[in-house]
């Protein structure tokens, strides 16, 4: 009852006209910044850092979280529309995102996303409200051996799982995590597979990865492709979506909320592993399994619930433990160290207003993305319209401007170009994308948390596996891999099953 009448006096704070107005341009902003492949709502917010310290600390932190939830939604436009997502947590969306736009039904899986997020930020909004005590004491018991299994578990997933071949999906997993290992090791300070070059010894940046994959490699591919067939004019669709629309978007809505907000609350958890899980969920639930890679709706209406509900989940460590989980909330508490703050636990018993004008600024944000995303759908879904030279040409700008801005070098053009062909020749030879990502984005996270594993009981394998949470982890990881062998043991069983009884049965007849 605290909690609610603190959220009250939050929304007292928060709805004020130039406080809403702040959150207006947050969300705008961020919805824009999204849509641009690579400039995501972490560097915008550290751009508009030295700008907000004129402000008061709450309108500061309410701009900040309009822009955090403006750029997890905004990712997903391009991601639908163009198959270019603008943050990695949008990966997924543009697997079955892009195939519906191609049908002509892009202004339904835009609606699908705006609403799925909608409904997934006020619910994990909630739950930030209600359940933040308890969703940190069960993250903060979660050691290294869980976050590894997790992550297998995601490994199996996109690999085993989402592609038509499995040894395909391996090979670009490993591609993948082959990738992520570039840069210095950060347990011995040695570089690994550097060349010798400086500017690899940071790595490659995911967004820069993300872009040259989808974005280069899918404008590569359409220019190949361009002279061979007639130019496809794709069509808009009809602007709203229908009641089948509504019947099989509503249950992955509440799954991925049900995924997000946990591995949002989770130390190094993110949006990328939930909107995994949250697709592959999708797939094996779905009664309509043969659309998945053609364009099914479930597959934009989970993912895109978990991205957002995941980014409601990051304010739980950062408010509660001072401990942010992705770059935004890094930057956010580094704003309120400028204020003089101090962010932890004593930051709710010292500055309450402050953080309860936050969270109803949340719920204030997300109903003003719906208002102002919905309405926008058909207009959005007009730029598939656009002939395709040019909307082609305008993607390698943008994917250009966006690598270019990530570490400001010359250099990451030349991988742009690189990774770009890497993913021409993956689109010309089968090889799924999806993997690859997942291991570029989760290898080092899962070599960090291995590692940790391994030197907390000095080098003993015994290490890797920790608690119940871990077990069912490698259960499922078991289950994944055997399951061709166990399916072929179970259908010869049944069919010498089946044979025994026909000769029964043709005996008996004689």
């Amino acid at each position: 009852m605290d909690n609610l009448n603190a959220l009250i006096a939050g929304f007292g704070e928060v709805l004020s006209p130039l406080n809403l107005l702040i959150a207006l341009l947050g969300v705008t902003v961020g919805t824009a910044v999204g849509v641009l492949p690579g400039i995501g709502p972490a560097m915008t917010v550290a751009l508009l850092l030295p700008i907000t310290y004129g402000m008061q600390p709450t309108q500061a932190l309410i701009l900040f979280a309009a822009i955090f939830y403006g750029g997890m939604y905004g990712g997903s436009t391009t991601s639908i529309l163009l198959n270019t997502p603008g943050e990695s947590s949008s990966v997924v969306t543009a697997i079955e995102g892009n195939k519906m736009a191609k049908a002509g039904r892009a202004a339904q899986a835009l609606a699908t996303a705006a609403i799925g997020s909608f409904v997934a930020g006020t619910i994990a909004t909630l739950a930030l409200v209600f359940v933040m005590p308890q969703v940190v004491e069960f993250a903060i018991s979660l050691g290294a051996p869980e976050y590894l299994a997790i992550i297998l578990v995601a490994f199996v997933g996109v690999s085993a799982v989402l592609g038509s071949s499995r040894v395909r999906g391996l090979a670009s997993l490993l591609v993948g995590l082959t990738i992520g290992l570039i840069g210095i090791d950060f347990v011995t300070g040695q570089q690994r597979m550097t060349m010798g070059l400086p500017q690899l010894a940071d790595g490659i940046d995911v967004v820069v990865v993300a872009v040259g994959i989808f974005a280069v490699g899918e404008a590569l591919w359409v220019a190949a492709h361009l002279r061979r067939k007639a130019a496809e004019v794709i069509p808009v669709g009809r602007p709203w979506m229908g009641k089948e629309d509504w019947r099989r978007s509503w249950k992955p809505w509440l799954r991925g909320t049900l995924f997000g907000f946990p591995f949002g609350a989770i130390p190094a958890g993110g949006a990328e592993v939930p909107t995994f899980l949250s697709y592959m969920t999708e797939k094996k639930l779905s009664k309509h399994p043969e659309q998945f890679g053609k364009g099914a709706i479930e597959g934009v209406a989970g993912p895109e619930a978990a991205n957002n509900a995941s980014a409601a989940g990051t304010l739980v460590p950062m408010l509660a433990l001072g401990l942010p989980t992705n770059a935004t909330a890094a930057i956010m508490l580094a704003a309120l160290e400028g204020y003089g703050l101090e962010p932890g636990p004593l930051l709710l018993e010292k500055q309450p207003a402050l953080v309860w004008a936050l969270i109803a600024s949340l719920f204030v944000g997300n109903t003003m993305l719906l208002v102002l995303n919905l309405p926008l759908a058909p207009a959005w879904a007009k730029l598939l319209q656009i002939p395709r030279p040019y909307l082609y040409a305008g993607i390698l700008f943008f994917a250009s401007m966006g690598a270019y801005a990530v570490n400001s070098q010359p250099f990451d053009l030349w991988l742009l170009l690189g990774l770009g062909l890497l993913g021409f020749a993956m689109r010309r030879f089968g090889l799924p994308v999806l993997p690859l990502i997942v291991g570029v984005i989760l290898g080092p996270i899962a070599e960090k948390q291995a590692r940790r594993s391994l030197q907390l009981t000095g080098g003993d394998p015994s290490g890797l596996v920790g608690g119940p949470v871990a077990w069912v982890c490698y259960a499922i990881v078991a289950v994944v891999l055997l399951w061709p062998l166990i399916a072929k043991l179970v259908k010869a069983g049944r069919g010498g099953g089946d044979h025994h009884g026909l000769e029964t049965k043709t005996e008996v007849s004689v």
